[in-house]
């Protein structure tokens, strides 16, 4: 199969707030200043249009190998000062199906290298952001990865608001007894509470990792607390996505009790009627005793007072069930 070609965004921050827009053959690591950023964007692509980044920026070791991997597992390596991340990007499919966008960084001093298969939406957020304001260049190489890592947790927290809605319109059909396809939809956002946990989680080793003091000792303090607080919002969305779980518990839990209100509602009724029922049947058949009593020589007469009564009792009852809030 032919390696097709990336799209690359190549962009140059400094300090002062510039941005300039560059080819790959003009980007130089030894030419970047101590308050300039390099950012090399790389979106689709194979291997061919990894090596090609790698190699015109002169990058190589174990964190270059494993930058060109395309698992699907996060991974984070360091080496000689020199960074590698992986993690997943959550999207929505549409009808609550979440499906998972590989993104890759590798950082170093001054440059940060992003390559993904796919489109990721808070990437082409950050690019259009940073055409109307250039605040990256005052930002390092780790705090600007911090900043994406971030940015990428903000993707789960995302899927978890789009899975509550679709739970709150799941609930009012619910309590408006529009059932007709409530397990399906329970179904579905169960898979869907299971598939967030499966991805985030698989985050859990990267995440505590770059917590560590030993994970960049030679950054200052404050690139130290941005990854410390990366690490506490994963934390926070490892709780949402776990609530999720209880979210779909919850639900099922009112289904079932609208079930059972509905059973008992028509187990009411129908008792109610065999009551009713009951009531006509011992008058009837006490008219259809062969005795000798004068009522039954009456002819016509008393088989309307007898239809009559029947019917007086059969609305009777109906009226005090009704008023007892029965029906």
């Amino acid at each position: 199969m032919q390696d097709v070609p990336g799209t690359f965004d190549i962009r140059l921050f400094d300090s002062t707030g510039k941005v300039e827009t560059i080819e790959l053959d003009a980007a130089n690591l030894d030419d970047l200043e101590e308050h300039q950023l390099l950012w090399v964007e790389l979106e689709g692509g194979g291997e061919a249009a990894i090596d090609d980044v790698l190699g015109k920026l002169g990058l190589g070791g174990d964190v270059a190998r494993a930058f060109r991997d395309r698992s699907a597992m996060p991974e984070l390596r360091v080496q000689n000062g020199t960074f590698f991340v992986r993690v997943v990007a959550v999207r929505n499919d549409g009808d609550i199906t979440y499906n998972g966008t590989v993104l890759a960084i590798l950082a170093g001093h001054n440059f940060v290298i992003t390559a993904h298969q796919e489109p990721v939406e808070f990437l082409t957020q950050l690019r259009e952001r940073e055409c109307d304001d250039p605040g990256l260049g005052m930002l390092s190489a780790d705090s600007f990865t911090a900043s994406l890592l971030d940015w990428h947790l903000n993707s789960y927290f995302e899927a978890v608001a789009d899975f509550e809605s679709a739970d709150e319109r799941l609930e009012t059909d619910i309590l408006d007894d529009r059932h007709g396809r409530c397990l399906h939809n329970l179904r579905r956002l169960r898979k869907a509470a299971s598939r967030l946990r499966r991805m985030l989680s698989a985050h859990r080793t990267v995440f505590s990792a770059i917590a560590r003091p030993d994970f960049r000792p030679g950054a200052d303090g404050e690139v130290n607390r941005h990854f410390q607080t990366v690490d506490t919002h994963y934390q926070r969305a490892m709780d949402a996505v776990e609530n999720t779980r209880e979210v779909v518990i919850g639900t099922f839990e009112l289904f079932s009790n609208q079930t059972a209100l509905r059973t008992n509602a028509i187990m009411r009724v129908l008792t109610i009627l065999t009551a009713l029922m009951g009531g006509l049947a011992v008058v009837a058949g006490v008219l259809g005793m062969n005795f000798e009593a004068p009522f039954f020589k009456t002819g016509l007469g008393g088989f309307i007072a007898a239809v009559g009564i029947m019917v007086g009792m059969a609305l009777a009852g109906f009226a005090l069930a009704w008023w007892r809030k029965w029906l």
